[in-house]
């Protein structure tokens, strides 16, 4: 029996991937051997011993002690591309109403509550001059972050007729596939942003991004433009793109992000964190989460980890040992010399690595014994160990 501990409200999608019989879930478990969230900010106190795995139903993992799981051997998963569609089709909305002045027009009618028909006809005529713009097609966007979401919007994007830059300094083969040939690859973040109408921003909260829209990289932006960052909040330096929009560098700044220094501004159009708020989103982030913890608490494998390397290896036996250990040499070997002198034979194995982790997976002919296993704890630089029968 596992124990799932769960922090925010999770969507039944996701807990019905559980089965009862393995799986017992609730808010209230004190010594999980996972917990589900979402956007909960978890504490070093919240990772009790016991802990092997964490699932983020969503992209970002800046609310998880990420370093601290590593140095435990707790994976982290995410859940990449569950919620892109929502997140683009919000891009969507931000780009048609950073091109027209719909809010404004919008409003205005709400005003004319009281007119007759004749006055409130004229009125409209008269008035909605005001709220003109621009179209989209021909217009060109700069997408910076071209994964699940950012590919997406890209593509979406040469379907309204717009000419599409792309910059992502780490794009994936993954990614690469996901994304239209027609996307123009910019080399760096300069060359984007100088020539781009709109840019939209779709990168992870990490040091590298901190900021990285900020006073340099607003020198660089085509005068007039529209920023978008439905991303995080972080990324953006808020004094300089306020400076930009006083200066008009910046035509106006559409952020899901509310911050009180933009509140009140006509040149900013701001969401309350409502990217992924689709009750679609939030189903299939919690079942790629589930899914993704069974796999790892009944078999091992390893899919969408921010912190492991990716793994997967069928079932070739009854027991299968898992054991995460520092990435330096002679630690497997270690391993299988003390299953041999045991004479337990290794069926099949897979052993990858990812910076500073490696992670290993052994189907074996028999149980070893808890005496083997804590031997096995006890090698020098490995983490924790697993038998999966």
């Amino acid at each position: 029996m596992f124990f799932i501990k769960t922090f925010n409200k999770i969507s039944n999608n996701g807990l019905n991937c559980f089965s009862r019989e393995s799986f017992e879930i609730a808010s209230e478990i004190n010594h999980a051997d996972a917990l589900l969230l979402r956007s909960h900010k978890l504490t070093e106190s919240d990772l009790n011993g016991g802990l092997k795995a964490i699932a983020r139903a969503g992209a970002g993992v800046n609310n998880i002690p990420v370093q601290r799981c590593s140095e435990q051997g707790v994976v982290v998963f995410n859940t990449p591309g569950a919620n892109a569609n929502a997140v683009k089709e919000i891009i969507l909305a931000g780009l048609l109403l950073g091109a027209r002045d719909l809010v404004g027009g919008l409003q205005f009618v709400k005003n004319m509550n009281g007119l007759n028909d004749a006055d409130m006809q004229a009125q409209a005529e008269q008035g909605k001059k005001e709220f003109s713009g621009c179209e989209l097609q021909g217009k060109t966007l700069g997408v910076v972050g071209l994964g699940a979401i950012g590919a997406q919007v890209a593509n979406m994007a040469l379907e309204l007729g717009m000419r599409v830059i792309g910059y992502d300094p780490a794009l994936s083969v993954e990614s690469a596939w996901r994304l239209s040939s027609r996307v123009e690859k910019a080399e760096n973040l300069a060359s984007l942003l100088n020539k781009s109408d709109f840019v939209t921003l779709h990168v992870p909260a990490i040091e590298a991004t901190k900021g990285m829209i900020n006073n340099d990289a607003i020198k660089q932006f085509r005068e007039g433009a529209a920023l978008l960052n439905f991303a995080r909040e972080s990324i953006v330096d808020l004094v300089a793109v306020t400076a930009a929009l006083n200066a008009g560098v910046l035509r106006k700044y559409i952020t899901d992000f509310p911050a009180p220094e933009l509140i009140g501004r006509d040149d900013t159009l701001i969401f309350p964190h409502l990217g992924a708020s689709t009750q679609e989103a939030e189903d299939n982030c919690a079942t790629m989460a589930a899914n993704q913890l069974i796999d790892f608490l009944m078999n091992g494998n390893i899919k969408n980890s921010v912190n492991f390397p990716s793994i997967y290896l069928e079932r070739s036996t009854g027991y299968r040992l898992t054991f995460c250990n520092e990435n330096v040499p002679k630690v497997l070997s270690n391993v299988l010399s003390l299953l041999a002198d045991r004479n337990i034979n290794v069926i099949d194995m897979l052993n990858k690595s990812r910076d500073q982790i490696a992670y290993n997976i052994l189907d074996i002919e028999e149980a070893p014994s808890e005496d083997l296993l804590d031997e096995i704890r006890q090698v020098q630089h490995v983490i924790n160990v697993r038998l999966i029968a």
